[in-house]
């Protein structure tokens, strides 16, 4: 029965509850206009209750009245100051106007409550110093002005300060619990992406790794094992070895970037144009016909567009070995009033059948909306043409990518202008 007549009250206190919330939360963001509000009110109420407790001239109404609201005003922001006039009114009022014999403190009730307000203010949100000052001279002021039998207020203001000091420190133990509270979210969060981390090395080292270790391996015993002396073969396995010792550097570079767990999670070395030339080397070490002409300066390419450049020429070559075997390829790397133009070419036999499809510069899919590719070869996020032309988007470039005769053409152009954010596009 109890129960169900609580459940009934609660439903009727339901609709009450939004609004209050609401009215709260605007009192808490307007401190100002509450106590510019409240300081009207009691400017209005002393004016009106003054003379019932002390004879003074009507014309001296307003500005007492005036001086009791005051301090109301300035409490939020500077709530000593507003606690030093109100009891500098205090005294004015025991000592200057006299009450009548029948008023039982030496000033107006609105005073008092005034001053009650700003002792509640200083504890709130006043300098630690500055409360023991308070508590002594109200404490003083009281014992000297009030009549016995209110005297006992000297303690009571102590005890007002007391609830406001804790108040107070309820609202710093608070905060510092939610400080806390977000620094073990943040931690925890810290430690998720740290074990990710090893996770990732651990797979990168067993898999990637090992496999390039034997290839290396591989190359190396190659020519013992099947008894080759023919100096060019030689020189092949030789280039195969030193390419898969570059792999297996950069992927124990990372390695080493994961398993960092020291100080913020930090990302893996990007590449950038100066290592352009190191690509084409490699390149022509595995075989590839590849002719360059790199004209533009590295060190004038902003950094998040040296690396779309990169990646474009260093995917650009990757299909044109893995699509077009043994054909011609042509890359260049050139400036264009103030643009960066990436082309690479490749010219294949006129019997070779090249398989990657071209895309439109506007069409994300390529043409007819195919992927780039047969197969789906290259659907993976970031891979293929679709992630050239996301690359080359992201910096504000222009991309092409189609069949020329009996080859295939990628375009990249990029402007040199701007400093491109890096994150996003490694």
């Amino acid at each position: 029965m109890i129960g169900a007549s609580g459940r009934a009250v609660r439903r009727l206190m339901r609709p009450l509850w939004r609004p209050l919330w609401h009215g709260l939360r605007w009192v808490a963001g307007h401190n100002d206009a509450v106590l510019g509000l409240l300081a009207l009110v009691m400017f209005i109420i002393g004016w009106s209750t003054i003379s019932l407790t002390h004879d003074v001239p009507v014309s001296l109404l307003p500005v007492l009245a005036l001086a009791e609201a005051v301090p109301l005003v300035l409490l939020r922001r500077a709530p000593f100051v507003g606690w030093a006039i109100a009891a500098a009114v205090s005294v004015l009022w025991w000592a200057v106007v006299p009450a009548f014999f029948d008023s039982p403190m030496p000033w107006p009730v609105v005073q008092f409550l005034v001053l009650l307000a700003t002792i509640v203010a200083v504890g709130l949100w006043g300098r630690w110093r500055e409360i023991p000052v308070v508590i002594i001279a109200t404490g003083v002021l009281l014992v000297v002005a009030m009549p016995d039998d209110l005297k006992p207020w000297a303690l009571g203001q102590a005890l007002v300060m007391g609830v406001a000091l804790l108040v107070r420190w309820l609202v710093i133990s608070r905060r510092q619990l939610a400080v806390q509270k977000d620094e073990v979210e943040t931690e925890r969060a810290r430690r998720a992406v740290v074990e990710e981390r090893s996770r990732i090395a651990r797979e990168l080292h067993d898999v990637v790794a090992h496999h390039m270790s034997m290839i290396v391996v591989q190359a190396q015993s190659a020519p013992i094992r099947h008894g080759v002396t023919d100096p060019e073969v030689v020189a092949e396995f030789s280039a195969i070895e030193g390419s898969a010792r570059q792999a297996l550097t950069e992927v124990r570079s990372v390695l080493g970037v994961l398993r960092d767990e020291r100080g913020p999670v930090k990302t893996a070395p990007l590449p950038d144009l100066t290592q352009l030339p190191a690509l084409v080397k490699a390149s022509k070490a595995a075989g590839m016909p590849l002719t360059s002409r790199l004209r533009l300066d590295p060190t004038q390419v902003p950094p998040g567009t040296a690396l779309v450049l990169y990646r474009v020429a260093q995917e650009s070559l990757a299909n044109a070995a893995r699509h077009a075997p043994g054909a011609a390829v042509e890359l260049t790397l050139e400036e264009d009033s103030g643009w960066a133009r990436l082309m690479v070419r490749n010219s294949p036999p006129p019997t070779h059948n090249v398989r990657a499809v071209g895309r439109e510069p506007d069409h994300p899919r390529g043409r007819n909306g195919e992927g780039a590719g047969t197969g789906g070869d290259d659907e993976g996020g970031g891979n293929g043409i679709p992630g050239m032309f996301e690359r080359v988007r992201a910096v504000g470039g222009t991309f092409e990518a189609e069949p020329v005769g009996a080859g295939f053409v990628v375009i990249a152009t990029v402007p040199l202008t701007g400093r491109p954010q890096v994150s996003g596009l490694g």
